[in-house]
């Protein structure tokens, strides 16, 4: 069921949206020679059509054809495939489109090899990854192709895919002429994760056993899906995607779309202490001091995941991810950090004041360390009237605490501390 042109390619509209896009200029040119096809990267989930686009693109351009992966090949395969081009150019003047599979999987000095024979002009790569382009492949590569976005395809795309499937007769199931119930069909393009092989793999897998003109049911359906892998890379781009949504989830306080999140991954094989890890940023980055206690939770849910482990601490994930999406947010103590790391850096050889330091030796105590502390316990309210900031520093706000859950009592307590301390060096001066 591989698409043989582009007007039956599904789900990628936005490709041909523009008409003065490349897919476009080539879905409605007559001469594809008017137009020069770039180095493409096609980068998109599983099973949306990277391979297929390629093999349309190469019988348009009436080119030789090369593809590899880049999972079982290397250098040298690749030497010989550029020297037999450059060959075949020069005697056929024959071009040659040279299709690389997961080349993301290539090092970087292994991607290096392609410059040469794309500078030459006489190969054009096209590369397809599930992987995000500008962390895996070199910017000079990248530089010199162009970057096309795939989407997963949408359960309406998957759905005329698998009627496509059913009906046709000379490249798909039509022969058997089968139906599906339309919950079976919904229930297959919602779960199938936009991609198209998985989809056709569990129609094909349901169809093995039925007689002809029989129905498909969404209970044969969800047994056929079960067999098929998730659409979920540990390694891959769903991993940061998944854990990013999980957080900004928390912070927005949807405990909806957290759960959501925190279940993609679960259900996708993520390693649970990397989840518990991030609940444990949350918990100080946007909650901090507005709920001291979150961050108690993260570091419970992360022992307690860490002790029974999987499958048993989904709910263990659930309830932490719970506690703090709904928990008051405040991002004070994150901001606070930041602005003092940008001070310590701007003012790194600020002296501590001499009452600071301590003064173990003679020498020390010669020099004035140590000299003129003031003990705050030997004050009222045990508050003294020292001066604790570098000299350049006085006055400096650092950390300005929220107005929800526990940083409105940290106000109260900052304003009443502050008062005690003016207090304090108006009364030391009086003296």
């Amino acid at each position: 069921m591989r698409p043989f042109s582009l007007e039956e390619v599904l789900g990628q509209d936005h490709l041909f949206e523009d008409s003065n896009s490349l897919f476009s200029r080539i879905k409605n040119a007559s001469n594809l020679n008017e137009i020069k096809i770039p180095s493409l990267i096609f980068w998109g989930p599983p099973g949306t059509g990277k391979t297929t686009l390629a093999q349309i693109l190469c019988s348009k351009l009436e080119a030789h054809f090369e593809k590899v992966s880049a999972v079982d090949s290397g250098v040298k395969e690749l030497r010989k495939i550029f020297q037999d081009a450059q060959s075949r150019k020069q005697r056929l003047g024959e071009h040659t489109i040279l299709f690389v599979d997961e080349i993301h999987r290539f090092s970087k000095s292994q991607q290096d090899s392609f410059l040469h024979a794309l500078e030459a002009g006489y190969v054009t790569l096209i590369g397809a990854t599930t992987e995000n382009p500008s962390f895996e492949l070199n910017n000079a590569l990248l530089s010199r192709s162009r970057v096309i976005v795939l989407k997963a395809l949408t359960p309406e795309a998957i759905q005329k895919l698998l009627r496509r499937a059913l009906s046709d007769h000379s490249r798909g199931l039509g022969a058997l002429q089968l139906e599906i119930q339309n919950d079976a069909i919904e229930y297959l393009s919602n779960t199938c994760g936009g991609d198209a092989r998985i989809a056709l793999n569990a129609l094909e897998y349901c169809t093995q056993a039925k007689a002809k003109g029989e129905s498909i049911s969404t209970v044969e359906i969800s047994k056929a899906i079960e067999k098929a892998p998730a659409n979920y890379d540990k390694n891959g781009e769903y991993h940061y995607d998944l854990i990013s949504a999980l957080h900004k989830s928390i912070r927005n306080s949807n405990p909806h779309a957290a759960l959501f999140y925190l279940a993609r991954m679960i259900e996708g094989g993520e390693d649970p202490i990397f989840i518990a890890r991030r609940l444990v940023r949350a918990a100080s980055e946007d909650i901090g001091m507005a709920d001291p206690k979150a961050l108690e939770q993260a570091i419970a849910a992360k022992t307690a995941t860490e002790f029974i482990g999987m499958p048993e601490s989904d709910v263990i994930l659930a309830q932490c991810t719970l506690y703090l999406a709904l928990a008051p947010k405040s991002n004070s103590t994150y901001t606070a950090i930041a602005h003092a790391r940008k001070l310590a850096q701007e003012h790194s050889s600020e002296p501590v004041p001499l009452h600071l330091r301590n003064a173990p030796t003679k020498l020390m105590k010669d020099l004035g360390f140590g000299k003129d502390y003031q003990y705050d316990h030997n004050y009222q309210n045990n508050i003294s009237p020292l001066e604790s900031m570098p000299e350049k520093l006085i006055g400096q706000s650092i950390y300005k605490p929220g107005n929800l859950g526990f940083e409105k009592e940290i106000q109260k307590r900052m304003e009443y501390f502050e008062t005690l301390r003016k207090n304090s060096r108006k009364k030391n001066l009086d003296h």
